[in-house]
């Protein structure tokens, strides 16, 4: 009875130990994982996601590999460059692995050949450039980084994707040259920006001391224009009536008795001028001595009234 329940009991603890290895056994891949798998000691499969059986003391999970992409941030690596300036730089690189096989036996450490290969590629490159270079090639170095890193992690199972010169740190000797040299640019610059706005101010001011005289020339040769128009126009205004006058004194057939006493309107509005000397035509002159006589027959007519107005009748119609 007691063999019996023995042998049951053995048998339930077999069951448990299978039961055990079973589940103890069985692996589920997560999502952008995989699994490398061995079989007596050499590599048999890589496990993708899912579930997955590996058989109990035969199979062993070698390495689980994720698949998602890895940034490493490298500590600052001194380099030397062209002129013979030490400087100091730390790199970021961002990589993924896409051969969990290679992956798992190409390297025995991959991080550290990784860690390796940028140090000795950028010493490289930076010993080919000068200070003045190296601080204005980034771009030019983190390519250059990325091509032989990945060339040469292609037979680890890894993808370069980017490497980012993170810092570049000159010693503080240079730094401080640096800066003073940047500062002397920057008020070379301020001053001859300064030279040029002043050159410019200069310019335009002439140019409108310029513009205006030549306005003010142009204004008063206008005025000097306008105003010798006028006088043109009244000269010819005024002779333009005198012929008129003329033309209707020819149409009318004016006697010389007529011309005559016009002549003498005339010379009575010159004898009211400001001229010192006034030429007197000769038949004007015969005409004033005709006047003074009437004015001593005037004169006497007080003696007989009668016979001066009858002779200033008959002169007045002789004129």
């Amino acid at each position: 009875m007691f063999s019996g329940i023995g042998g049951m009991i053995a048998i339930i603890i077999l069951i448990i130990i299978i039961i055990a290895l079973i589940v103890t056994n069985i692996r589920i891949v997560p999502q952008a994982n995989a699994y490398v798998l061995e079989r007596l000691g050499a590599y048999y499969a890589t496990w993708q996601v899912g579930l997955h059986f590996k058989i109990p003391l035969i199979d062993k999970v070698a390495r689980k590999v994720s698949l998602k992409e890895h940034v490493i941030d490298f500590p600052p690596q001194p380099v030397i460059t062209k002129d013979n300036v030490t400087i100091e730089i730390d790199t970021v690189i961002y990589f993924q692995i896409t051969d969990p096989k290679l992956y798992a036996y190409g390297v025995e450490n991959p991080m550290a050949a990784i860690e390796n290969l940028t140090a000795t590629t950028l010493r490289n490159i930076i010993g080919e450039l000068e200070l003045d270079g190296t601080l204005t090639s980034r771009e030019h170095i983190n390519s250059k980084i990325r091509l032989v890193l990945d060339e040469a992690t292609d037979a680890w199972g890894i993808k370069i994707n980017r490497v980012e010169v993170k810092n570049i740190n000159p010693p503080e000797d240079i730094q401080t040259a640096m800066e003073k040299q940047m500062r002397a640019e920057r008020e070379r610059r301020e001053a001859i920006l300064r030279a040029e706005g002043e050159k410019k101010s200069a310019i335009l001011i002439a140019e409108g001391k310029k513009e205006a005289m030549i306005l003010e020339a142009e204004a008063t040769k206008q005025s000097a224009i306008k105003e010798a128009e006028g006088e043109a126009e009244a000269i010819k205004m005024v002779q333009e009536a005198t012929a008129v006058g003329l033309r209707m004194l020819s149409q009318a057939e004016a006697t010389k008795e007529v011309l005559t006493l016009k002549s003498l309107e005339a010379f009575e509005k010159a004898a009211d001028g400001k001229a010192t000397k006034i030429i007197i035509p000769a038949e004007i002159q015969g005409m004033a001595g005709l006047a003074s006589a009437l004015t001593e027959i005037a004169t006497d007519g007080s003696k007989d009234g009668k016979t001066t107005g009858t002779a200033a009748a008959k002169t007045k119609e002789n004129i």
